[in-house]
């Protein structure tokens, strides 16, 4: 296993971290500017999402290369904002972060993590999670007054953590 991958460290964000996920996602989403104009989120974003859930972020001696985000709902949690630092995709940072996700929804007594991606990532993302577990389970319209530059749509799909 390459060193940049076995020196990943997993643990929790802080408040500390605003800043450093603000911007990582932001440089990881950049793709979906196909669909959406502008940032993903701000650092007020942020802070929203970490009043509902958790960040677990993955670095190393580099820095911060990547996050995820997890709401626990009772028996299901919801994965979401898995972002790897553009240059380090496509390293297995990011189906690290998956499994950390999943054992953090685990030990919080989910039994289910639900996920979703926008229709037009399909090609690139399906078949990722897809590897990792996770099955289509319906397509499901953005809410209403979310400004899309092409038509598109989510595709929710989960994963039994049994």
């Amino acid at each position: 296993m390459p060193s940049h991958i076995r020196d990943i460290r997993i643990r929790q964000a802080s408040d500390n971290d605003v800043e450093a996920l603000t911007r990582l996602i932001n440089a990881a989403f950049v793709v979906e500017q196909v669909v959406f104009d502008g940032d993903r989120v701000d650092d007020l974003g942020v802070r929203a999402y970490m009043s509902g859930g958790t960040f677990l972020l993955a670095e190393n001696v580099e820095g911060l290369a990547g996050c995820v985000y997890i709401e626990t709902r009772d028996t299901r949690s919801y994965l979401g904002l898995l972002s790897v630092q553009p240059a380090r995709q496509g390293t297995g940072i990011g189906r690290q972060l998956v499994t950390a996700a999943e054992n953090f929804a685990r030990q919080s007594g989910s039994r289910v993590m639900d996920l979703r991606v926008i229709s037009a990532r399909r090609e690139q993302l399906l078949p990722f999670y897809q590897r990792l577990g996770y099955a289509f389970v319906r397509d499901e319209p953005f809410p209403s007054g979310l400004t899309t530059r092409a038509p598109s749509h989510y595709i929710l799909m989960s994963k039994p953590l049994i």
